[in-house]
């Protein structure tokens, strides 16, 4: 466990003495698919870092709606924000999109350790300043771009740098979901793409026919050269305003 934390930039550069605290105070937490790890709600004990799988943050509307906020992959932590909070609730659910595991932090004596370090505090505000740039960089584009440019860009993103042919890495309502398009009006796009023969969609699997053209699409967006990937766990795309 110890080495798996070592290859988080958030515990990365602790101390020795440091990182066996933490050790000493986490557990191997493996869960199936569709497993939850927490219910939005919940009073906040843990964070979590992820090793294997991909782990879903999702909200619950009053009327029972799910909206994924971001999808979580290994590598990457979640929910070490909220110890700072007074009596913390977990403002997300998280649950496992597919067989996973994940190293469960104990937030309180990591809090404790923060407060005897002003080094490691700092570390985390690093961490945390990030997520924030990629949060308001996401709230400028929900206001900008329409739903093809984003399904354009997400399709782009997606996309190895040296081909044309990928399998989509997470179900397509979740990217619907996390583009905040419904998921009809996903497919539909999709439908309006390859009828215009700019991509080809079958199942997961996606061939971009015409990249010259789909970039077009998305160059409405005016996506910046730093990607949402860099701030932010999993590149769920440009703009994002519900049709």
């Amino acid at each position: 466990m110890k080495e798996a934390l070592q290859t988080n930039p958030l515990f990365a550069q602790l101390t020795p003495e440091q990182l066996v605290r933490v050790d000493q105070h986490s557990s191997w937490v493996r869960l199936k698919e569709g497993e939850s790890v927490f219910e939005q709600g919940d009073p906040v004990s843990r964070f979590y870092l992820v090793v294997k799988g991909q782990i879903k943050l999702y909200r619950l509307s009053p009327a029972g709606n799910e909206k994924v906020i971001e999808v979580i992959t290994p590598g990457s932590t979640f929910a070490e924000a909220l110890m700072f909070q007074d009596r913390p609730h977990y403002p997300v659910g998280a649950q496992a999109l597919t067989p996973a595991e994940l190293i469960s932090v104990d937030a309180a004596d990591f809090k404790r350790m923060l407060r005897e370090s002003v080094d490691t505090c700092f570390l985390l505000l690093g961490d945390m300043s990030q997520r924030l740039r990629g949060l308001l960089r996401e709230i400028d584009e929900l206001s900008l771009h329409s739903a093809t440019c984003r399904v354009a860009a997400s399709l782009l993103q997606l996309a190895p740098a040296d081909q044309d042919t990928y399998e989509l890495p997470v179900a397509k309502q979740i990217l619907a979901s996390c583009l905040s398009i419904t998921p009809e009006t996903f497919s539909r796009i999709l439908k309006n793409l390859s009828r215009q023969q700019v991509v080809s969609v079958k199942g997961g699997h996606v061939q971009i026919l015409d990249r010259e053209v789909l970039q077009q699409a998305a160059d409405v967006c005016a996506l910046p050269e730093d990607s949402l990937q860099a701030t932010f766990h999993y590149p769920c795309p440009p703009d994002r305003p519900t049709q």
